[in-house]
């Protein structure tokens, strides 16, 4: 530990030392092992022009370092100049064919080439000359991930697991691969072995809480995330799904006290002020409720649950004018957000703003949302706002999305049965009816008159006689 801490110094002294340099430009001599810490710590803050610098003065009193060519390579490959990095690559490894950065490079270039095979062959071979080889199974694994192989590279990071059971990112990519493999109970068997070598690992029982949460298994999920509390007190993300757990346990003001020691370890978040939010309005803790709301947007409002949750709470109590405020305030944060615009046209509709209801759904549709419901609630507005070719053209537009749908058939006859164009009635009709008869309630409730004509009836009545 202590000669981590001298290190660490040393290195903070070399910094030090280089800029006051830079700053004076009286050029001082740095060992090459000097350089290379200076270099590392700009590119690990990417500062990119001031690691070349380092690098050009490196090499101008080291030129035969192969570290800090390598260091190049690096910077090189980060710029793309993938041509300029292979050559000098090449000519690395005349001089070093057995160290393994070259190897890693060339692996590096490969697979931003897409030629992730080539880049795993090459990344084999930096093995035979490593010290590291969690490194080399870690990057092996990224490859094989880029093929969107999980179980190899699962397999990878499993290996750089085994050298280094502190690497938990390698840890939560095994685990990220079982999830999309769906293999939850594979994943927990193979968190229980871990554990039974790391017992107070927070990060291992953090997961297989999340485990059994997928499995819909609550209390094992609970017993669990009490777990990786006991390993770690501190761990904000154990205490955050606790409290998701607690939640489908009904278990509300528990939920709520877990939720409330995340804003006491660290800065609010958003999340669980909108879940303490949540628990209050299940427990009829209204003014609470949207207490914590409120907090929830001022925290973020760019978090479009926040707003959504204020919204719905004012729809649900019939409160259309408030939910259009905070509908409203939330779509000045955010005009491209469809779930904003859906609720502004529901809202609207509701309140009988029909002209701005319409100009809902139209931005709904504009930004991407084809659901049947945004196409008929358009339809119904245009007709009832006495735009029937325009309630025609929406619907014709839904058919292009929904061909078999009888509700849009429906519609689409009544209209056209009232502007007289008595055959593209029938048609519509006749096609409604092949569909589905059960939906000629819609011909009853929005076109009462025709749904009177003898001829509609006759004609109901061939599709509906047993």
């Amino acid at each position: 530990m202590k000669f981590n801490h001298e290190e660490f110094e040393e290195n903070n002294l070399s910094i030090t030392r280089y800029e006051s340099m830079l700053r004076s430009n009286d050029v001082k001599f740095f060992d090459s092992d000097e350089f290379e810490s200076i270099i590392h710590h700009y590119l690990e803050n990417g500062k990119i022009a001031k690691a070349k610098k380092a690098i050009s003065l490196g090499l101008s009193q080291h030129p035969s370092s192969v570290n800090l060519k390598l260091l190049r390579v690096e910077v090189l490959v980060f710029e793309d100049r993938l041509d300029k990095a292979n050559m000098l690559l090449v000519q690395l490894h005349a001089i070093e064919p057995e160290n393994e950065e070259i190897y890693i490079q060339k692996a590096n270039i490969l697979s931003k080439q897409n030629n992730h095979t080539k880049a795993i062959e090459l990344l084999n071979t930096a093995l035979k000359y490593t010290d590291d080889d969690a490194d080399i199974f870690s990057l092996i694994g990224m490859e094989y991930l880029f093929m969107d192989d999980f179980q190899n590279a699962k397999i990878n990071f499993m290996k750089c697991l085994e050298v280094d059971n502190n690497d938990y990112s390698a840890l939560y990519n095994i685990i990220y691969c079982f999830d999309f493999l769906e293999e939850h109970e594979e994943a927990i068997s193979y968190l229980n072995k871990f554990l039974d070598k790391n017992p107070y690992s927070e990060v291992a029982w953090h997961q297989v809480g999340k485990q059994y949460y997928d499995l819909k298994d609550y209390k094992k999920a609970l017993a669990a995330f009490d777990f990786a509390i006991i390993s770690d007190e501190y761990f904000i993300g154990a205490y955050l799904e606790k409290g998701k757990v607690l939640e489908k346990l009904k278990k509300y003001n528990e939920a709520i006290e877990n939720y409330r020691i995340t804003l006491e370890l660290d800065d609010p978040t958003s999340f669980a002020l909108l879940r303490i939010g949540k628990c209050f309005e299940r427990l009829g803790s209204d003014d609470l409720a949207i207490q914590h709301y409120s907090k929830t947007v001022h925290e973020d409002p760019l978090l479009d649950k926040g707003w959504i949750a204020i919204t719905d709470y004012y729809m649900r109590k019939r409160n259309y004018q408030k939910a259009l405020y905070y509908t409203n305030k939330a779509i000045s944060i955010d005009a491209e957000n469809i779930l904003y615009w859906k609720r502004y046209a529901k809202i609207n509709n509701r309140l009988g703003f029909y002209e701005e209801a319409e100009r809902g759904y139209r931005r709904t549709l504009e930004l991407g949302n084809y659901e049947l419901e945004t196409w008929l609630n358009l339809s119904d507005i245009l007709h009832r706002i006495g735009e029937p070719d325009a309630a025609i053209q929406s619907m014709h537009q839904a058919i292009e999305f929904y061909p078999e749908n009888a509700e849009v058939q429906y519609r689409l006859a009544g209209m056209h049965y009232e502007k007289q164009e008595l055959s593209k009635g029938e048609f519509h009709l006749r096609k409604a009816l092949e569909l589905d008869t059960e939906y000629t309630i819609i011909l009853e409730e929005l076109f009462e008159k025709v749904f009177q004509l003898t001829l509609v009836q006759n004609l109901i009545s061939e599709y509906t006689v047993d």
